[in-house]
């Protein structure tokens, strides 16, 4: 997460909530075997950590490695940093080791993950925080709790969250001064959105893209979803979870929360996902953005840095990585996604979700507390690579130097927004983002191609979401 190399780190990063599950699809017929505890594999006594490779280089893993011993020298650790291009890549090379039987103890998950992980593959964090309820009381009064409830699962909690990126817009200052437009207000309008678009368009020349998104999950369609106050699936709690939320939280944060999010009955062809696919539609028509793209936005850094883009939806990663690219503070800014019916916005997450495979649950459980200490985290993202999860590490000394101005609104987008919540990730997310991913590029082929095209996606959703994982 340190590694200076911005290209393949940062644009990773980029991508790291709404990498494509296409590799987690084929393993749903061998779960019990993956599963298997008894499979036999090479045990040095070491408690195995995986992370994605290219998000931690060597002076992440060393922070961490050399931290922990620090603290418990008695627990032996080995960081696997497994190289893969995105998380779907990674998450499949981590099933491969499972299969295999070298599991490592413990996987560093994003939202995409947890409840497929929770569901086949997860030990519930339950009995240790309930133990060490004393100890994580500092934890959980630094974190929101919209994070850690994305965390959980039919009432449990699965993993500590330590990162998060919310889809805030980023806005170019040298595009803004070349329309004339004023930076948005807080509570700027989808039709505000548009017109600073619009300015944007006349004031540049024929090969600026004023908004510029990719197809994905995190950061794609589903913040117009939120804002237009629907879903790709709907939502619901989990019942339970008062276990946590009674023992950590006062009772005007813990109102409304469950057990975790539930998202079940596909809703394509609903009249406000049919309204939020016609305006994005409405924009490609009048050139004021292309069609989106797949993958992670890997050309964005240069087209963004360069004002051929105007406007991008990111998170608090950004800030560290446009920097490193060359962009210096007050050349770029951040504000919340705009209002529609809603300014509700959407985030992905990440933590360490322990295996049921583990013989070392005990000192994983460890490692997962140390991993989310505020001194742990203050060395692992002085770059800000990231948004910490722990709200007092959001200060005006962190960005000062890189920006943005408005750095605030990585944080706020939770303090402020209440119900902002993760983008929808059931158990079958492989094959729901699949579906998503192939029907929202023709969707927006032409305004006359929506309809049709939700009407498919809700047909294939419907499949999707009823075959068991």
């Amino acid at each position: 997460m340190t590694d200076s190399h911005f290209s393949r780190r940062a644009l990773l990063r980029y991508g790291a909530y709404g990498a494509g599950a296409a590799a987690l699809a084929g393993t749903a017929a061998s779960w019990d075997r993956l599963t298997g505890a008894d499979i036999p594999g090479r045990d040095d006594g070491s408690l195995v950590v995986a992370t994605l490779g290219p998000a931690y280089g060597p002076e992440a893993i060393r922070t961490l490695t050399e931290g922990f011993k620090k603290v418990h020298p008695d627990i032996k650790l080995r960081i696997n940093a497994v190289q893969a291009t995105d998380w779907s890549d990674f998450f499949a090379k981590i099933l491969t080791q499972i299969a295999a039987g070298t599991a490592p103890d413990l996987v560093y998950v994003a939202t995409e993950g947890v409840q497929l992980f929770a569901q086949r593959l997860g030990v519930a964090l339950d009995k240790w925080v309930k133990r060490d309820a004393d100890e994580l009381r500092e934890y959980f009064a630094d974190v929101h709790p919209s994070l850690v409830e994305s965390m959980m699962y039919e009432g449990s909690l699965y993993q500590l969250p330590v990162e998060f990126n919310a889809a805030d817009i980023y806005l170019n200052d040298q595009v803004l001064k070349r329309a004339g437009a004023s930076f948005p207000a807080a509570d700027w309008t989808r039709d505000d959105f548009t017109t600073l678009l619009r300015d944007m368009k006349k004031s540049s020349g024929s090969q600026f893209t004023p908004y510029f998104w990719t197809n994905r999950l995190w950061g794609g369609v589903v913040p117009w979803l939120f804002a237009n106050d629907t879903n790709l699936l709907s939502e619901s709690k989990a019942p339970g979870g008062s276990w946590l939320w009674d023992s950590f939280y006062p009772a005007a944060d813990r109102q409304g929360r469950g057990g975790g999010y539930r998202w079940t009955t596909p809703q394509a062809t609903h009249e406000r996902v049919e309204e939020a696919y016609d305006y994005l539609a409405s924009l490609i028509q009048e050139d004021l953005c292309t069609r989106p793209e797949g993958g992670n936005g890997q050309n964005l850094i240069g087209v963004f840095s360069t004002g051929r883009v105007g406007v991008t939806p990111a998170g608090g990663f950004w800030a560290g990585g446009l920097n490193l690219a060359g962009m210096k503070n007050g050349s770029f800014d951040v504000q919340y996604f705009p209002r529609w019916r809603t300014q509700r916005m959407q985030f992905g997450a990440a933590g360490y979700a322990l295996l049921r495979t583990s013989k070392l649950q005990d000192e994983a459980w460890e490692f997962i507390k140390f991993a989310s200490r505020r001194d742990t985290l203050m060395r692992l993202f002085e770059t800000n690579q990231t948004t910490p999860a722990r709200r007092s590490m959001l200060t005006a000394d962190r960005y000062r130097e890189m920006g943005p101005s408005h750095w605030q609104v990585f944080y706020d987008t939770l303090d402020k927004f209440p119900d902002t919540g993760p983008i929808p990730a059931p158990p079958q997310v492989a094959e729901v983002e699949q579906v998503l991913l192939k029907h929202t590029g023709t969707a927006l082929a032409s305004r006359r191609s929506v309809a049709p095209a939700l009407r498919r996606m809700q047909s294939d959703l419907e499949k999707a979401m009823e075959r068991d994982v």
